[in-house]
């Protein structure tokens, strides 16, 4: 397999993002498929994809779940945009997905037929001169995992989805909320330890500086790291960027999200 030059994390986000997405669509179940393979793109092709000739690196992610029809498709990468129910989603996943691939100089397709599932084909340029030998990432970057039980404030549902996804895959206990309100209760309510809390720092009501202040006023051991897409100056504005606050700027992959929070902990 070709190698490409991308973010991995970014990429990284995409899968996820894809697969999140799959997976609402198949609610009984059904089967999620990703693939890869080596693409030429030539006149044709490169054409239909607004690329310029040459060697690809194609990713497939197929879904059996409930497909969507020719309306929908028609705006399935528009930020805001979302076929799930009120609450549910905030139509920005396939939104990011397009935006990077994008910004990684690649291309997205999307087929679909309501009843028989949904494929989205990525083709990414392939890096000059790789031999498609496989890197084996280094081990400063497979970071630690842990037991601890981690309390997630994020009021956008994919994201929070996939803090979820990543942060139990690494063995943590995760406690979710969709808002600070939310998070109080649920703090309320659990009864062992919330080793940490990551939090949004913007969220509709209370921010999340609030909530941490509120949690550790009943909680003081419990650590925080801060979650943000804003700009400095806004984040100034929730006066979480001083001396000693832990921050995480989105988009965040797997890894980076794991370091953070393990680091945190830590005491690092």
């Amino acid at each position: 397999m070709k190698q490409i030059k991308a973010d991995p994390g970014q990429i990284e986000q995409v899968l996820m993002n894809l697969a999140v997405n799959a997976r609402d669509a198949m609610p009984h179940g059904g089967k999620l498929v990703m693939e890869t393979s080596n693409v030429e793109a030539g006149a044709e092709l490169a054409r239909g994809l607004d690329l310029a000739r040459g060697q690809y690196a194609m990713l497939a992610v197929r879904d059996s779940g409930h497909g969507m029809d020719a309306a929908t498709l028609a705006h399935v990468f528009e930020p805001f945009f979302t076929t799930k129910p009120m609450g549910k989603g905030t139509g920005l996943g396939l939104a990011t997905v397009y935006g990077i691939v994008k910004q990684s100089g690649g291309s997205i397709q999307v087929e679909s037929e309501v009843g028989c599932g949904t494929a989205f084909r990525i083709y990414l340029p392939a890096a000059e001169g790789t031999t498609g030998k496989r890197r084996e990432p280094a081990a400063a970057q497979r970071p630690e995992g842990g037991t601890e039980t981690v309390l997630i404030a994020e009021d956008e549902p994919d994201l929070r989805d996939l803090a979820n996804i990543f942060l139990s895959g690494y063995g943590y206990k995760v406690l979710e909320a969709a808002s600070a309100e939310q998070a109080i209760e649920v703090a309320d309510n659990f009864k062992g330890a919330i080793d940490l809390l990551l939090t949004d720092v913007i969220m509709p009501g209370m921010s999340g500086r609030q909530l941490a202040e509120s949690i550790l006023q009943k909680r003081p051991q419990t650590k925080v790291v801060y979650m943000t897409g804003y700009t400095d100056d806004m984040v100034i504005q929730h006066k979480v960027l001083e001396p000693g606050v832990k921050l995480l700027q989105k988009p965040f992959g797997r890894v980076d999200l794991a370091m953070k929070v393990r680091s945190t902990l830590d005491g690092k």
